[in-house]
């Protein structure tokens, strides 16, 4: 006797009213990652391919606020209604998202954009917690963190916008700035 071969209403993203879902290619997210760089890995996902932070939350029900978590900017904080309709899309867990935000009152500071690049070159992501505004060293490595490239001072872009992993201006890796972070 044959086996079931249709995949069932779960697995191609069919609700109770049976109206189709969009699904996005799955990215696993790193440890201790930035909403704002997951957002951007997520996006360019070759299975994605979204163009902006706008289409994603197009897509999630949830309109343009995921462009803004990309900026860091969590003035409201992200609803859990908001990371549950994200959550569903992207099938990641809605404890998980909180993970990548930054914990209830603790204060932020989205610019300039901090890196360690000793951290960068062991996880290749940004960590949520370089842009805590009490943050001015890794706790790791002992070094102070950077904002802006070792090489030509330019200032390191939001991490959605990370592709390479290396200064937008000079193309100096983040990982090989670490030598001339300042040890503390």
């Amino acid at each position: 006797m044959a086996e079931n071969t249709f995949p069932s209403k779960t697995e191609i993203g069919i609700n109770e009213n049976n109206e189709m879902l969009p699904r996005l290619g799955y990215v696993e997210p790193y440890e201790g990652e930035s909403i704002s760089h997951y957002l951007g890995r997520l996006r360019r996902f070759k299975a994605n391919s979204l163009p902006s932070g706008y289409s994603l939350g197009t897509i999630a029900g949830i309109g343009a606020v995921t462009t803004r978590w990309e900026k860091l900017y969590f003035n409201p904080f992200p609803s859990s209604e908001e990371l549950e309709a994200l959550g569903r899309l992207i099938r990641v867990q809605v404890e998980r998202m909180y993970e990548m935000l930054p914990p209830k009152g603790v204060t932020m500071k989205p610019r300039p954009i901090r890196l360690c690049g000793a951290c960068y070159a062991e996880v290749p992501c940004h960590r949520i917690e370089w842009q805590f505004k009490e943050k001015m060293k890794c706790d790791r490595h002992q070094l102070g963190l950077l904002t802006k490239c070792t090489n030509c001072e330019t200032p390191f872009p939001i991490p959605a916008d990370w592709v390479q992993g290396e200064c937008p201006h000079c193309f100096l890796p983040f990982a090989k700035m670490a030598r001339r972070q300042k040890r503390y």
